[in-house]
C-alpha cells in the first residue's frame, strides 16, 4: 500500500494499538524527509505521528467537492 500513498493526502485508517480498533483520519507526512522511506503518518487533530505500518489503510478521504451535495429547498 505504500507505494500507492501520497503525501499531504488524507486517509481513512485504523489501527488496534494507537486508535483502539476505530476509523480515523490521517495524512500522510513528510515532516521527517521526502524520502518515502522517512513518511510518517499523522493522526489528524493531534500532534501525533506514527510509522505507516502501524496502520490498515482503509481507503483515502474523498474531497467534498467531488461529493453530490442536495441542495435544501427555499
Amino acid at each position: 500500500m505504500m507505494k500507492s500513498l501520497v503525501p499531504g493526502c488524507f486517509y481513512w485508517a485504523r489501527s488496534a494499538s494507537h486508535t483502539s480498533g476505530q476509523t480515523t483520519i490521517v495524512q500522510v507526512s513528510t515532516v521527517f524527509g521526502e524520502d518515502r522511506d522517512f513518511w510518517t503518518l499523522a493522526v489528524l487533530g493531534s500532534d501525533q505521528h506514527h510509522m505507516i505500518g502501524d496502520f490498515e489503510i482503509i481507503s483515502i478521504v474523498e474531497p467534498l467537492d467531488s461529493l453530490q451535495m442536495n441542495q435544501a429547498a427555499e
